[in-house]
């Protein structure tokens, strides 16, 4: 297994556990968050860019395929606003690849794993074309004036998906 932090960074040396802002997980104990390789193309997209990102399993319908991704080749989608569209071109992004042996499993659908004590990653990679990068992974890439209906869409469907800084999303009209 693989796992990966991704940031706009390109010079973080020392990952130190930061206390969590979600209101699920503890409060007194500082994490440091990676993701699996199976997810990280969730993450190849400029970091406050929203998104719905979505995939198939085993469990997904015949039908929820045909209505989510464009042909059968493709399980990954990521669907983005077209106002981030130049941003994610112009982004470079860098990867830092972790020993997984300290970390633990958090939230096995969006690929999430944390660490309590601090971690110096054992790669750096750069990525100038994250397009290129979506591309390469066969990521279906949808570009929409609006994530709100296809958020509520995928959310009731058989797909595994998580829905990502939609804080920053265009609001509901």
């Amino acid at each position: 297994m693989r796992l990966f932090h991704v940031s706009e960074e390109s010079d973080i040396c020392v990952f130190e556990p930061r206390i969590p802002t979600r209101q699920d997980l503890d409060p007194n104990t500082g994490l440091v968050w990676a993701i699996d390789e199976k997810r990280l193309p969730n993450f190849l997209t400029p970091r406050d860019c929203p998104r719905v990102a979505y995939y198939a399993t085993n469990e997904t319908t015949l039908e929820d395929k045909k209505r989510f991704f464009s042909s059968f080749s493709i399980s990954h989608c990521i669907v983005i606003e077209n106002r981030w569209l130049d941003r994610l071109r112009n982004t470079t992004l860098y990867l830092y690849e972790f020993d997984p042996q300290a970390f633990v499993l958090q939230d096995e659908i969006a690929g999430y794993y944390v660490a309590t004590i601090t971690q110096r990653p054992i790669a750096r990679y750069q990525l100038n074309d994250v397009l290129g990068e979506l591309v390469k992974r066969n990521i279906e890439i949808r570009i929409t004036d609006y994530l709100w209906d296809i958020a509520d869409d995928v959310k009731k469907s058989t797909l595994n998906w998580s829905l990502c800084r939609m804080a920053f999303a265009s609001p509901r009209p």
